[in-house]
């Protein structure tokens, strides 16, 4: 039984989702040292990540009609809460501790699976990453020129940035990490099962695979957002001179 895959897949996972934690806070930070005003900095630190909050929130309601919850209305607009900034919310009825792990799960397989279809169908990202998982660095000199090359590409990488920084289920979600190590815990138990003679185990390696370079690549694109908004911040802190502090 190899590992490697999935241990790949983990390890950018996690990567990812600590980068997403950084950039909510510091975009927030930025936003608000830029108006000084909270109310306004909240808003404009939730506009572009609106389309990741809608799909993050129909994951949970869709999830939740699913499992026979009730659900209510959707709201993709944000608010304060608790002393929290709450960017979007949806009610699903209360139920067992499965299902609910399992609607508080939603945002991040769904969230995985677009970045899938963005990165193969958007970002054309099919030659690099066949060239990473082989190791043929000539082969993917070729595939990122296709990737800079895709019609679209600065679009289909900004909706990769918004999905990407906002699939990691909320406080609300039950406790983020449980919820992620449930995740991680049943994409292991999937190989483990698959490993007796199934002959899916090879297609299940082969996605883990892909979806491993995906959260690579993933880290990739946002890593320039998050340097555009650390030089942001710096720069808004050095002309007013001031900080924010992180707690």
């Amino acid at each position: 039984m190899d590992w490697t895959s999935f241990l790949w897949f983990a390890a950018a996972l996690i990567l990812l989702l600590l980068l997403e934690r950084w950039i909510h806070r510091h975009l927030q930070g930025t936003m608000l040292l830029l108006t000084g005003d909270p109310d306004i900095a909240v808003w404009l630190y939730a506009i572009p990540l609106l389309p990741g909050v809608a799909l993050h929130e129909i994951s949970h309601a869709i999830a939740g009609w699913l499992l026979g919850a009730r659900v209510g209305r959707i709201s993709i607009l944000p608010a304060r809460s608790e002393g929290r900034v709450q960017l979007g919310f949806v009610p699903v009825e209360k139920m067992g501790m499965l299902r609910t792990a399992l609607v508080g799960l939603a945002p991040l397989v769904v969230g995985c699976l677009v970045l899938v279809l963005i990165g193969f169908k958007g970002l054309q990202l099919g030659t690099a990453i066949d060239a990473l998982v082989e190791q043929d660095w000539l082969s993917l000199i070729d595939g990122l020129r296709e990737v800079v090359q895709a019609p679209g590409m600065w679009i289909w990488a900004y909706l990769a940035f918004a999905i990407s920084n906002t699939m990691l289920p909320s406080r609300s979600d039950m406790r983020a990490w449980p919820v992620i190590a449930l995740f991680l815990a049943i994409v292991a138990g999937l190989v483990v099962l698959l490993d007796l003679g199934s002959t899916l185990m090879g297609p299940l390696v082969g996605m883990l695979r892909w979806l491993a370079v995906a959260c690579g690549l993933t880290v990739l694109i946002d890593l320039p957002f998050a340097l555009t908004i650390l030089v942001l911040e710096m720069a808004m802190g050095r002309l007013k001179g001031m900080r924010v502090e992180y707690g």
